[in-house]
């Protein structure tokens, strides 16, 4: 999928794509059960117990302090909920394609089947180690805010606001640095069987000295992965508002739990399909990173070339 040396910015997404293509019934097939199943679980939550929650308050001016506390409670709540659903989605996919795509490197096909026993025993780790990165950007964030809040609670006025929006942008720009310092962690953990901590510490000595170029690709690959989603997402969204019986500008004009069953049902196939796609172009940018950090850094190309049985310019014998 990807020539056996350090790779350009167009080789990474080149090959992504390339093993979605080559690989497409193992690579849609993962997609596709991990999004149906998580989709499933959101629009029956969203259907059965999120709806009683409402947010109506939020768009009531004359709405206490109290209604509005409630409000943002269910919001919060709702979005949790969803959140942690398809974090679990996530994790799935990204622990079974990171096999496929390293699989496909090597040019060895690799059924779901297999692709879930090697990834097996690994998916815990990878959900703690997904969690421990939420609660470091979580920490970094109420630090942040911390002091411009305190400020604000204590003498009010414009000065603890903008203590406060000062902390949110340094702890974001920090935080900002941490993730993308961590980004390979994940094919580090699956790939090389590491523990939650050792696989940060790896990441992060693949990532030193690179960071930005890191940060780029891995920009560049979810605007893309966005845009592609949002291509199919919101011609199913309007499609759902209009088959919901309240047209467009009713469901624009919905607040709470007031959403109808069926612009659940036809969204959530638009979300199903656009995770589809994106999953494999997400997690095969990361893992084609994490092998070219490693080609870069530990001349990992050589070692890859005689897995795969090709010689030292990277063409196969006889080719």
């Amino acid at each position: 999928m990807i020539p056996l040396r350090p790779l350009g910015v167009g080789e990474i997404l080149d090959g992504a794509v390339s093993t979605m293509r080559t690989y497409w019934r193992t690579v849609l097939g993962i997609s596709l059960t991990v999004a149906v199943f998580t989709e499933i679980v959101v629009v029956l939550l969203q259907g059965l117990v999120l709806d009683s929650t409402s947010t109506a308050a939020l768009d009531d001016p004359s709405a206490t302090l109290g209604e509005l506390t409630d409000a943002m409670g269910d919001a919060l709540l709702n979005s949790s909920v969803v959140f942690l659903v398809t974090l679990v989605g996530t994790v799935a996919a990204t622990a079974l394609l990171t096999t496929v795509t390293s699989r496909a490197v090597l040019g060895r096909p690799v059924t779901i089947g297999e692709a879930w026993r090697d990834a097996r025993p690994q998916v815990v780790k990878l959900f703690g180690l997904i969690c421990l990165l939420l609660l470091i950007t979580a920490g970094i964030v109420t630090v942040g805010a911390l002091p411009g809040f305190l400020v604000t609670l204590a003498a009010g006025g414009e000065v603890g606001i903008g203590l406060t929006v000062l902390g949110l942008i340094g702890a974001g720009v920090l935080a900002l640095w941490l993730m993308i310092r961590f980004s390979l962690a994940s094919p580090t953990l699956m790939l090389e069987k590491q523990g939650i901590l050792k696989a940060m510490s790896r990441s992060a000595k693949l990532v030193r000295g690179s960071w930005w170029r890191v940060f780029g690709i891995q920009l560049l690959a979810t605007i893309i992965a966005n845009v592609v989603a949002s291509i199919i997402i919101i011609p199913f969204t309007f499609l759902a508002a209009a088959l919901s019986g309240d047209g467009v500008s009713g469901f624009l004009n919905t607040a709470g739990g007031d959403i109808s069953w069926t612009f659940l049902v036809v969204s959530g196939i638009g979300s199903v399909i656009g995770a589809m796609i994106t999953f494999p172009i997400t997690a095969g940018v990361t893992v084609l990173l994490y092998i070219d950090q490693r080609i870069r850094r530990e001349a990992l190309d050589l070692e890859l070339a005689r897995a795969a049985g090709v010689q030292g310019d990277g063409t196969t014998p006889g080719s």
